[in-house]
């Protein structure tokens, strides 16, 4: 048996190639939109891709199974409950069904309870007759967590509905394995789809049942409870992948160049409604940046939190560190953000020939804060954090409002107000300044180092009373 999962850090997401050596025969499972390493790896390994097998329509993603179809001939599957969703051709799989790639059979479990027609995979090396290797949970279960439930609640699926589907396929489907079968999420830690992801990528059923919140003892009621209480609010472009991934779309193509932009192109663009992301770290932008760019650093969650800062199907120009703007542009492809008109050429030259369209970051300390606070009784706080981190503590007078919200949230603060935005360590809140300014806010600012930093520095309580 030849069995690999691939982790993508900047989506935590997993996704696995499983072949029969003796046959040649494979299946990729949960793909990546760009998918050169699958079948760079299914030819130096002598095998056959003919399945791509989709846990679920996926919502943080934008998978690739018709660039994978388009390649590799394969064919598309899905659980039965996903007949008649897909604008493509597929293939539906029910309970109990076994895909025999050889002696290494793949047999179908459905678990719904994240989404209605998520499956879980049980991988046998040795026929289903034998021990199972491990298990591909998909969004069912996750290590430490379970998926959450609550998503599709804008369609008319409520988090109660699913959340009870999954308790019954969390205890009748996968909790009958052997605790000696590894299981295989779709998603580590920093994942949206649950809310306490470990950062292994890889554990038991036995150790799950022994370590995991969600499957503790507990009344069907109590579970429902314990898995829709504290989930973040979904980044803002869920709704639109989860759509894509159902779509007949235009595939990925193998050109990632970027187009090298003149300053005049850009600001021509910016006019006509393209967003411009400066993927240059936070210091960078801060001592320098065109007027009305967003910062999404490409050091962090980059095409999560793109995907955060404006809505689907806009026009993107991008600003990064030199050699990386194929980088950048394959990484917003991921979600399925594929309108890059091109890169700024030359950032930082270009910049320093026109400082009248240039502009910094208002950056405070910890320090530079407080006495802010002390200063300016109008101040507005505001914390991007999402709300299990808030619920931990935050600054005194803050309003809670995440980073997921702020772009449909914008409307609800004073564009004239002094502000200071805030996240866990500074990352998300330079995002989210540079997104208040490009939406017109005349003073607005980032705490450097984010609540972290300000804890570390603040020893008394603050009286804004004053």
């Amino acid at each position: 048996m030849f069995f690999h999962q691939y982790y993508l850090d900047c989506l935590s997401h997993a996704s696995y190639l499983i072949g029969d050596t003796t046959t040649g025969r494979a299946a990729v499972v949960d793909p990546q939109r760009d998918i050169a390493e699958y079948v760079a790896d299914a030819e130096a390994h002598g095998l056959r891709i003919e399945k791509v097998l989709e846990t679920h329509f996926h919502a943080d993603f934008l998978s690739g199974h018709l660039e994978l179809a388009e390649r590799t001939g394969a064919t598309i599957g899905f659980g039965s409950a996903a007949a008649g969703r897909a604008e493509f051709p597929i293939e539906t799989y029910a309970d109990g069904d076994v895909i025999k790639l050889g002696e290494v059979e793949l047999e179908i479990r459905e678990t719904p309870g994240h989404t209605p027609e998520s499956i879980s995979i049980v991988v046998y090396p040795h026929g289903v007759t034998g021990a199972p290797y491990g298990v591909l949970t998909g969004d069912t279960l996750f290590i430490g967590d379970v998926g959450r439930p609550d998503l599709l609640a804008s369609v008319g699926v409520t988090a109660d509905e699913l959340a009870r589907r999954l308790f019954h396929s969390l205890h009748h489907q996968l909790l009958t394995l052997p605790d000696d079968t590894k299981v295989f999420p779709a998603h580590g830690a920093g994942s949206a789809c649950g809310k306490n992801l470990s950062t292994e990528t890889v554990s038991t059923i036995g150790e799950q049942r022994r370590t995991n919140y969600a499957l503790a003892p507990m009344t069907e009621d109590e579970f429902v409870e314990a898995v829709t209480q504290g989930q973040s609010v979904a980044p803002l472009y869920f709704a639109f992948a989860a759509n894509r991934n159902r779509q007949q779309r235009e595939l990925l193509s193998d050109d990632i160049t970027v187009p090298t932009l003149t300053m005049s192109k850009v600001l021509a663009a910016q006019l006509d409604g393209a967003v411009v992301i400066d993927a240059r770290e936070d210091t960078a932008f801060a001592a320098g940046h065109l007027r009305g760019s967003v910062n999404v650093g490409l050091g962090g969650r980059f095409a999560e939190y793109a995907g955060q800062v404006m809505t689907a199907q806009t026009p993107i120009v991008l600003v990064t560190p030199p050699g990386h703007e194929s980088e950048a542009k394959v990484r917003l492809a991921r979600i399925g953000f594929d309108r890059v008109l091109g890169a700024l050429e030359h950032p930082v030259d270009t910049f320093l020939d026109h400082p009248h369209l240039t502009e910094r970051l208002s950056r405070l300390s910890a320090a530079g804060l407080a006495e802010r606070i002390r200063t300016i009784s109008d101040l507005v706080l505001v914390d991007v954090r999402n709300a299990g981190e808030v619920a931990l503590g935050s600054i005194p007078g803050a309003r809670p409002i995440s980073l997921s919200e702020l772009l449909n949230s914008i409307d609800q603060l004073d564009p004239s107000a002094p502000t200071v935005v805030f996240c866990a360590g500074g990352y998300r809140s330079a995002i989210a300044s540079s997104l208040l300014r490009a939406h017109g806010f005349a003073d607005v600012s980032d705490l450097v180092g984010g609540y972290t930093a300000w804890q570390t520095q603040q020893t008394t309580p603050l009286d804004r009373s004053n």
